[in-house]
């Protein structure tokens, strides 16, 4: 994957629902044409992923107990909303009208580096989820961070 992805940028998606890949990013997105992984995440963002990154991914979800509903739903958004994109020559790909919809992803975005993959959110909703996380967070660390300091 050439490293990892971090930081946080304000995309715009054009009018036919494309985005250009921010630059700092770019030739570790589309290095050689290859092919990104675009999918739905549960709490409503898109995640993107290149094809190197995704495959472990990937093999973990098909292991998904099939007979767990929780587990079922998982399944259904992060294999059935895979996407598999190519960037063109102007660093853009084009995020489908159902991921669009999945993440309410209308013009502008903010683009946020997890390590091994980016998510993609509205930036409406993005500015409400972390208003409300981080008035939420308290002094107590969540579980298995009890230890974490900066």
């Amino acid at each position: 994957m050439g490293g990892t992805f971090h930081g946080a940028t304000v995309i715009t998606l054009d009018a036919k629902g494309r985005l250009a890949l921010p630059t700092r990013h770019r030739d570790a997105l589309s290095a050689e044409k290859t092919e990104l992984v675009l999918t739905a995440h549960p709490d409503g963002c898109v995640l993107l992923y290149t094809m190197q990154a995704w495959d472990p991914v990937r093999a973990k979800v098909e292991t998904f107990p099939s007979l767990n509903p929780q587990a079922s739903w998982w399944k259904r958004l992060l294999l059935g909303f895979e996407e598999h994109v190519t960037p063109d020559a102007s660093g853009r790909i084009l995020i489908s009208p159902a991921l669009r919809m999945h993440a309410k992803l209308e013009r502008e975005l903010m683009m946020v580096g997890q390590g091994g993959y980016f998510e993609l959110w509205d930036n409406g909703l993005w500015t409400a989820k972390l208003t409300q996380a981080m008035a939420q967070s308290g002094s107590t660390p969540p579980p298995g961070m009890e230890n974490f300091s900066l």
